[in-house]
């Protein structure tokens, strides 16, 4: 009898378990292949903390008061910014997809809510920016994802007793994380119902209940609850993929992973170590300047190529580029910003075939050249003037029939040796980026 009962609680332990495994519905499995395909996106940081012109990280970095802090939402006054204008940079900069910052660490909503008093209705502003953008998307044809804060230096209810930032706010006491999971179902749940169909929700900041980036233990001081979490969102819209910047393997319930400052595979900013999925589309988030949020003193700014062999290198290794601007506290674009994305945009219109759709290349990028693939089409990208030879055997077909440069179509020698073919840039003045397309069978 003993033994009938261990069995059967064995089944019911194993039977429950699977019931809780996350199985994505058709429509998010069909976001997720558009996802991929699309390749690059605006991320767009903006907010209060845009005023003091230090960057989004302001009021931790300066140690603000919440109530000092608070005050900024009496000067936030956007009457330059223009959702048409946005969505339009960003589509003829390329872009299928923009992921706005609906709520940063700092807890102001960008939106009309109901569940903190800290939100764009209560500035002179008085307009709900998440609704003019998600209509303008929506009018635009380009796909709308939503960055929401998982940590507030603000929020009394917010464990931050636990958490490694906002430590000099002012708060007092202990956290409940119980009221600060409803406050976020109940915003999330707003996000859900009142801005049309969303791409996606990108998460950030469960690093503040961790050990540092690197550090061999790194499980959360608290229990988020994800489950709730996740699958709240996945009942509310089924297709809305969900990504968190948690800088560890995808959890259960994910359906994309992101790379801060990184490409799949690289650590060069000290936060990716984790492994790049093989089962999830990829991400990896990059700045123009070396600020994500207005920052008067950044005045780094990468240029064009640079930006457009990040989307290349992002590209060859499987992964979408989601390149940031920080606008100002009026709402305008800097120039600087607006100037390069049109570049992109620019190359993208001739070169476009060989980013959208592709997937990564059989050869891993270097910094002389990169490998993407669509169907039955191999696209080398020479990224410098070098001329280094890109030397493969046959590796996923039997062999190359026609190549020539993606740009004005003209031909390409093939040169096959040894078992081996050897490409070099055929372009006697290298630009920015020279795409040559081998046709296999």
């Amino acid at each position: 009898m003993k033994k009938i009962s261990l069995i059967f609680c064995a089944v019911l332990y194993f039977t429950s378990l699977k019931a809780q495994q996350y199985q994505p519905s058709a429509a998010n499995l069909q976001q997720r292949q558009w996802f991929a395909d699309a390749k690059f996106g605006l991320f767009i940081h903006w907010g209060p903390f845009s005023i003091p012109g230090s960057g989004e990280w302001v009021m931790n970095d300066r140690k603000l008061k919440v109530a000092n802090y608070t005050n900024l939402k009496d000067f936030f006054n956007p009457i330059a910014f223009n959702a048409a204008e946005y969505v339009s940079i960003a589509k003829n900069a390329g872009m299928k997809y923009i992921t706005l910052i609906t709520r940063h660490h700092d807890g102001f909503s960008m939106w009309d809510t109901k569940y903190s008093d800290f939100n764009i209705m209560n500035t002179p502003y008085k307009k709900d920016i998440v609704k003019m953008i998600a209509d303008e998307c929506h009018k635009q044809g380009i796909k709308l994802y939503l960055y929401y804060s998982l940590l507030d230096w603000r929020r009394d209810d917010y464990p931050h007793e636990t958490g490694k930032t906002g430590q000099n706010t002012g708060r007092k006491g202990k956290g409940d994380y119980a009221s600060y999971l409803q406050f976020m179902k109940n915003q999330l749940t707003e996000l859900l119902t009142n801005y049309g169909e969303i791409g996606g929700i990108w998460f950030d900041g469960h690093w503040d209940q961790t050990a540092p980036e690197g550090e061999k233990d790194r499980s959360s001081r608290i229990d988020w609850k994800y489950d709730e979490l996740y699958g709240l969102i996945h009942r509310l819209q089924p297709q809305c993929m969900i990504g968190n910047n948690h800088h560890l393997s995808p959890f259960s319930g994910e359906d994309f992973q992101m790379f801060e400052r990184d490409l799949p595979g690289e650590n060069k900013s000290g936060l990716s170590f984790q492994t790049a999925s093989d089962q999830l589309p990829l991400e990896t988030c990059e700045t123009i300047s070396d600020s994500w949020g207005y920052n008067l003193s950044d005045t780094r700014y990468k240029s064009d190529k640079e930006l457009i062999h990040m989307l290349v290198k992002a590209s060859s290794l499987g992964a979408n580029l989601l390149l940031n601007i920080g606008p100002m506290p009026s709402g305008k674009i800097q120039p600087e910003f607006q100037d390069r994305l049109a570049k992109i945009g620019a190359w993208l219109k001739i070169n476009g075939e060989s980013i959208y759709g592709t997937k990564a290349g059989f050869l891993k990028p270097t910094k002389s050249w990169s490998m993407t693939q669509k169907a039955n089409k191999i696209f080398l990208h020479f990224l410098d003037n070098t001329n280094d030879p890109v030397t493969f055997e046959p590796t996923g077909f039997k062999k190359i029939i026609k190549a020539y440069r993606l740009d004005g179509g003209d031909p390409v020698k093939i040169n096959f040796k040894n078992g081996k073919y050897e490409f070099v840039n055929p372009n006697s003045n290298p630009t920015v980026d020279d795409v040559v397309v081998l046709e296999t069978k």
